[in-house]
């Protein structure tokens, strides 16, 4: 056998072909991942989220964070309902960009931490799903498009401000301790509800104010800052879907606080990394019709198929197989002689008996064509050797 027989077939794909093949996706695979390695250093450096204070877009909260620093005003960023209860205090004012998206339990405990912190809490466009909780008493109308409004109360930061841009959620006041400001329609679009000791919650129908966009139109760089800067300490609370509550068990999983540090981003973008290869693999082995018929480059002579085979058999050890083998090719062929049709050659109520007929003097035709499988190797050669022989008998009696 040659060298070229024994390392590969003719057929096999050498490795320029197979980079050829594969180069493609690869090169696809490649920009892909580039692709989001930048798009992930980009926006973690920018923070580009909507009021999220170390962001500079237009929707961003910078600049009106960097002016509460520069009046000495500490300002973190919370991601989690964890880090901002546990940041709340008599000097702290919490602020919540989004509590509508806090689920039911969510606003339990951030209304637990409210009341027991002795601090001021800014909840901005909060609306039916959670003024409830958070804010007892209140109840919210139909909201309106964001405008120009006087303050329309005594509430000293309102005065001072003078008109702002405000507008979205309105609110009815059950108490008649609230300060009720900026009134749309009949309605407060700002209400202040005073808590125990110097605690209060700051209601603002809209966060619209608070953006880099507006923050220098009107009154409301002033409105902000005295509404955010009346504690030395600032918690800028950023709500998510994936803020989701903290789970006990999930403390001693190891799989789940791996995945807890990796971002959600990057978890989305392999799903999606997933099905494309998929549908690429789709696409690579889709069928364009019907199998062609082509002539093999090179012929296999059937002695050489028949030795590939019984090597095979014998490294399984598979003897049974090997008998049954040679058992059907004997009476495939000896049944025509015989007068026996094909399709009863392996029937061994009309063949036996047809055998009988020719060779009246053997009995152990039988075991030597419907026997067991032979026990050892030996007795596997001895049984092909029995079966050459009987052919032969039957073919010269």
């Amino acid at each position: 056998m040659s060298r070229r027989a024994a390392g590969a077939t003719s057929t096999s794909l050498t490795p320029r072909q197979l980079w050829a093949r594969a180069r493609g996706t690869l090169v696809l695979l490649a920009v892909l991942l580039l692709g989001g390695v930048l798009l992930a250093t980009v926006r973690s450096a920018d923070h580009g989220g909507y009021l999220d204070p170390r962001s500079v877009d237009p929707s961003g909260g910078r600049a009106v964070a960097e002016l509460l620093r520069a009046q000495g005003v500490t300002v973190d960023v919370a991601d989690s309902l964890t880090e901002a209860t546990a940041a709340t205090g008599a000097d702290t004012t919490l602020l919540v960009t989004a509590p509508d998206l806090l689920t039911d339990d969510q606003q339990s405990t951030l209304y637990g931490a409210m009341t027991r912190s002795a601090g001021r809490t800014v909840l901005l466009g909060a609306g039916l799903p959670s003024v409830g909780t958070l804010a007892p008493g209140i109840e919210t109308s139909v909201g309106t498009t964001v405008s120009t409004l006087e303050p329309g109360c005594t509430l000293p930061a309102a005065t001072r401000a003078g008109s702002v841009e405000l507008g979205g959620e309105r609110y009815r006041t059950g108490t008649a301790t609230a300060d009720a400001c900026y009134l749309s329609d009949g309605l407060p679009t700002l209400v202040r509800l005073p808590g125990p000791g110097t605690a209060d919650t700051v209601l603002l129908g809209s966060p619209q104010l608070l953006t880099n966009k507006r923050l220098a139109q009107q009154g409301n760089a002033s409105l902000a800052l005295q509404l955010l800067g009346s504690r030395p300490h600032l918690v800028w609370y950023l709500p998510s879907l994936t803020d989701v509550p903290a789970d006990p068990e999930a403390a001693d999983d190891p799989t789940g606080a791996f995945l807890d540090l990796v971002p959600s981003g990057w978890l989305w973008g392999t799903l999606q990394l997933t099905v494309a290869a998929l549908l690429a693999a789709l696409w690579r082995g889709r069928r364009l019709g019907p199998l062609v018929t082509e002539q093999l480059p090179v012929a296999v002579r059937a002695s050489e198929a028949t030795e590939g085979r019984a090597r095979l058999y014998r490294k399984a050890d598979a003897r049974d197989r090997a008998a049954t083998v040679l058992r059907t090719a004997t009476r495939t062929r000896i049944a025509p002689l015989l007068g026996v049709p094909s399709k009863d050659a392996h029937t061994s109520g009309l063949l036996l008996p047809a055998l009988s007929v020719r060779l009246p003097d053997d009995a152990g035709h039988r075991d030597l064509l419907f026997g067991p499988a032979p026990a050892d190797d030996t007795a596997l050669i001895r049984l092909a050797d029995q079966l050459d022989a009987l052919e032969r008998e039957v073919r010269t009696s």
